[in-house]
């Protein structure tokens, strides 16, 4: 295992196949803070080398048994732990983002990681099925049926701009595929190529430790939109897993319908996170409840799709005390770096959008210039609300907007009117239980994950966690993108009949 070091040694090369591949034209990193580094620029050449790669390297991984992928997925979390510090000294300058969220994330990276392991150890992804034969039986005997999960093929992975480790190189896209058996090529997020270069320094050896064919991963570095679209529309590649913006996100979707034989894409597109504070709940913590909403609202400057961007409440004098704690409460935070150059302006053009609404009465209105983010607060009547759509549509960042309904029995009717989300929250005391059995039947079918008298920003990974939604907060509402059902979006089900004991591979003798 590789020492951990601060000291940085980045080559600015794609990695394929088990190896570093230069040339060509460059770009330039664009760090929040400390050196530039040059990076080769990807091009659809590099991903039909990446996928032959993939598609050459599939029957042998896939035919690993279980331990052998769960140790490959233990050794990348240990090397990725050796790089601790690089990881973080490169993190930090490329994102801004401060050491101890990069360290926190660096964690979750390899808890998920040493997650799945355990999971395909044990064999819980093959919802494996048995039906003896049964030759005996009339009118018609029956054959012996096995069902078992078998891994699809090679998985594209696209990096994510807001979590540079854990939905990124070897994040959870790329470690549930990985888990299913299926190789996969990662086309890296420009914003972060030195964290992803160091990333997957740590897979690289841990595929050298291990012995598993080089072709089971490859990282490819920047590129415009062609890399995007080779990468996507390549006949050898048979998923994709995605975590970004609606638009790109949609446009990538389309091209994987549109192939000749279309594949699952697996885009998570956030959302705007709706939460329901029901009257109870703010008859006794109004100003609590305020507070605390500001505070998930701007943690990490806002930049996590499951950011709470707008709260409902109804007319009363605890909504008004709700609204001022929770201004009260921002004015206190200070300007926070974004991510990138794009996502800070995306952002100013958001707060744009609702200063130009003459329905929208600001709460509380900021400046935000450069890199740096201040956190803004509106509020509108339901009525004009339910009028924009465009005020429904996520703003990545510290905004937030409070919905007034004219009573509590206009929440119901409001939650109707939201597109799919990734989460929904209620607030609420026992005395709004009657309110909330209305409400939830109604949430339930717009979010793939509902809490109670908590905030969502923070996702769990476990088994039971869910990380999806209906359209548009992903584009498969049926799977996960966090948590060990995720690996089930790289499987697909195969029926065996009448296999002889000689065919009976590992996993089908289990059945």
């Amino acid at each position: 295992m590789t020492a951990s070091s601060s000291s940085l040694a980045l080559r600015g090369e794609h990695f394929i196949a088990g190896e570093w591949v230069g040339g060509g034209e460059k770009f330039s990193s664009s760090p929040a803070h400390g050196p530039a580094h040059d990076f080769a620029l990807g091009t659809p050449a590099l991903v039909e080398r990446a996928a032959r790669a993939a598609e050459e390297a599939f029957p042998a991984y896939s035919a690993l048994s279980r331990a052998a992928r769960a140790d490959f997925l233990d050794a990348i979390a240990e090397e990725i732990e050796a790089r601790a510090a690089a990881i973080t000294l490169i993190g930090t300058q490329e994102t801004g983002l401060p050491e101890a969220r990069l360290n926190g994330e660096r964690g979750r990276t390899t808890g998920q990681l040493r997650l799945f392991a355990e999971h395909v150890r044990q064999g819980k992804h093959l919802d494996l099925r048995l039906d003896e034969a049964l030759p005996n039986r009339q009118p018609l005997p029956r054959p012996d049926l096995r069902l078992v999960q078998r891994p699809i093929g090679p998985v594209a992975v696209f990096g994510a701009s807001n979590f540079p480790l854990a939905f990124s190189v070897a994040g959870g896209d790329t470690a549930a595929a990985l888990a299913a058996g299926c190789p996969v090529v990662v086309k890296g997020h420009s914003a972060h190529p030195g964290t992803g270069e160091v990333v997957a320094q740590a897979i690289e050896a841990a595929i050298r430790r291990m012995g598993v064919p080089a072709g089971v991963f490859s990282l490819i570095q920047g590129g415009d939109r062609k890399v995007g679209e080779a990468v996507v529309t390549h006949p050898l590649i048979k998923a994709v897993g995605f975590t970004g913006s609606l638009v790109g996100g949609r446009a990538l979707f389309d091209l994987c319908a549109a192939r000749p034989e279309p594949i699952p894409f697996f885009g998570e597109l956030g959302s705007v996170n709706p939460v329901f504070m029901l009257p109870g709940a703010l008859e006794a913590r109004a100003a609590a409840r305020g507070e605390a909403w500001a505070g998930s609202l701007t943690q990490g400057a806002g930049q996590f799709c499951t950011n709470p961007g707008v709260v409902i409440l109804a007319e009363s004098p605890e909504a008004d005390a709700f609204l001022g704690a929770a201004k009260a409460a921002l004015e206190k935070v200070p300007a926070q770096t974004m991510l990138t150059d794009g996502i800070a302006r995306a952002y100013r053009e958001g707060q744009a959008r609702f200063d130009s609404r003459n329905a929208v009465r600001p709460v509380l209105t900021t400046t935000s210039e450069g890199r740096l983010a201040n956190p803004n607060l509106y509020e509108i009547s339901a009525e004009a609300f339910m009028a924009d759509h465009a005020l429904a549509e996520e703003v990545f960042g510290p905004l937030g907007l409070v919905v007034r309904a004219p009573s509590a029995e206009a929440l119901p009717e409001i939650a109707k009117g939201f597109e799919g989300q990734l989460t929904a929250t209620l607030h609420m005391d026992p005395k709004d239980a009657p309110l909330a059995r209305r409400l939830l039947p109604i949430l339930e079918r717009k979010a793939g994950r509902l809490l109670v008298n908590g905030f969502p920003t923070g996702v769990e990974v476990a088994e039971s966690m869910v990380h999806g939604g209906p359209y548009p907060a992903s584009t498969n509402f049926g799977a996960t993108s966090v948590g060990t059902m995720s690996i089930r979006r790289f499987l697909r089900p195969v029926c065996y009949q009448n296999l002889p004991d000689e065919l009976l591979f590992e996993d089908l003798q289990g059945a």
